[in-house]
């Protein structure tokens, strides 16, 4: 007698044939290739925030500034009957860099004025303002009337009221060195205001822009 094979039925009743398992394979690779372009994509928007962060930021040249510190008066003498003053000024001029490179400038002057007209200068050596730094030179200058001598102002007046009222320029030329490849030019300038108490010999107030 021949031998009967039965053959076990799945549980539910239904079994899965050839084609159904290859279209299911199918499926996950498309679900892969999916996932894959996902990540690109996430990737390349990810790198173009970066990219986009580092221009406006670390690539953007800021332009340095240069102002007065710090400032004192040395053997202050005036008469406002003359008139004239003499005075030996003592500050600290500070070139503020807040660029992600240095900022090398050239050699320059800051110039003491009395109603326009010089009264004394300083000159700002050649030098570096590092990477997001203040480079800081100490600097100490004499302030007369020598060249008032033959002008007409109101210096007398001001003596005799008690404040005597000064201002200060500078300019520096240089240029940003930025990742050691892009080098751009920008100069620094500064406008200040110094007014000085005549009676106490010192300097009342020092505003720079």
């Amino acid at each position: 007698m021949a031998e009967k094979t039965h053959q076990a039925a799945p549980a539910n009743g239904y079994t899965r044939s050839d084609g159904e398992s290859l279209v299911s394979e199918d499926e996950l690779k498309r679900q892969k290739r999916i996932k894959l372009f996902a990540y690109i994509g996430i990737f390349v928007v990810f790198q173009i925030i970066v990219i986009t962060v580092f221009g406006l930021t670390v690539m953007k040249v800021k332009t340095p500034k240069v102002r007065l510190g710090d400032s004192t008066l040395t053997g202050f003498t005036y008469s406002a009957a003359t008139p004239s003053f003499d005075t030996t000024f003592n500050t600290q001029i500070r070139v503020k860099n807040n660029n992600w490179g240095p900022y090398k400038f050239d050699a320059g002057n800051v110039t003491f004025m009395y109603q326009g007209t010089p009264v004394g200068t300083v000159a700002v050596p050649k030098s570096k303002a590092g990477m997001c730094s203040t480079k800081k030179i100490n600097a100490s200058l004499s302030l007369n009337t020598d060249a008032l001598k033959n002008s007409s102002t109101t210096l007398g007046s001001e003596l005799s009221g008690g404040v005597l009222t000064l201002t200060s320029e500078a300019k520096l030329t240089g240029k940003v060195e930025l990742m050691l490849i892009m080098k751009k030019k920008k100069s620094a300038s500064m406008s200040c205001t110094i007014q000085i108490d005549v009676s106490e010999k010192t300097v009342k107030s020092l505003q720079c822009k």
